[in-house]
């Protein structure tokens, strides 16, 4: 199974795109920054780092060459909500595959990935694939999208949404607002992006209930209706 680490010291934006690799397949760990991110690499080096460019302390393409000096072989990819031109030569010039604008889409990120970790595509970028040639979300709309990826991972929403679905409800019964909004966000991104905005929009109303304090039952009740 292949292996990456996603660094984000926003935690929302963290296990988005974590959630995001896990629904693909991965294997995937969480950092919360640089100096975090190098201590794992140094003891398990992932096949992939995803990483935010801003973060306190040290910003994610000098965190990259870091790890491209210890000796990391991961692909980099960054993802950033300010992806300007100097932000790109930034990523591309510490070795980043791609710069990718926040919030990333699902099918975007997976497609872009399974096409750059298997097969030829897996090889050494050429002048053609290297980070100034793709650089942008827009500049991967246009391709074809595979048919076939989009029906694993609704397959991987439909078997994980069960688990989700219970998380959500465990909270709310245990009084836990955190966890509760945690499980909430993290299922709306997912079903948002994989095309079921009905239980997108019932996930964020119940993880805006929560972060408030307030554990909505009655909404709860109506998401689980909704989704199964």
């Amino acid at each position: 199974m292949l292996t990456a680490l996603v660094v984000d010291d926003e935690s929302d934006a963290r296990r988005r795109v974590a959630g995001l690799l896990r629904l693909g397949g991965w294997q995937v760990r969480e950092a919360t920054g640089a100096e975090d991110a190098l201590r794992q690499a140094a003891t398990d080096d992932p096949d992939l780092v995803v990483t935010d460019v801003s973060m306190p302390g040290q910003n994610g393409p000098t965190m990259l060459r870091r790890l491209r000096h210890n000796g990391s072989r991961a692909r980099f990819v960054v993802v950033t909500s300010d992806p300007t031109p100097d932000v790109r030569a930034e990523a591309a010039a510490a070795g980043a595959l791609a710069t990718l604008a926040k919030p990333v889409e699902a099918r975007i990120l997976l497609d872009f990935l399974r096409r750059r970790t298997t097969g030829p595509a897996a090889q050494e970028p050429t002048a053609e694939d290297r980070p100034s040639a793709i650089t942008d979300v827009d500049d991967l709309h246009d391709e074809d999208l595979d048919a076939e990826l989009m029906d694993r991972l609704q397959e991987m929403y439909a078997s994980a949404l069960p688990g989700r679905l219970s998380a959500i409800a465990a909270g709310a019964r245990a009084g836990d607002a955190a966890a509760v909004a945690s499980a909430a966000h993290t299922l709306a991104g997912t079903s948002g992006q994989l095309g079921h905005p009905a239980v997108a929009e019932v996930c964020r109303a119940i993880a805006a209930d929560a972060r408030r304090g307030v554990l909505a039952h009655a909404r709860v009740v109506q998401l689980r209706a909704l989704a199964m």
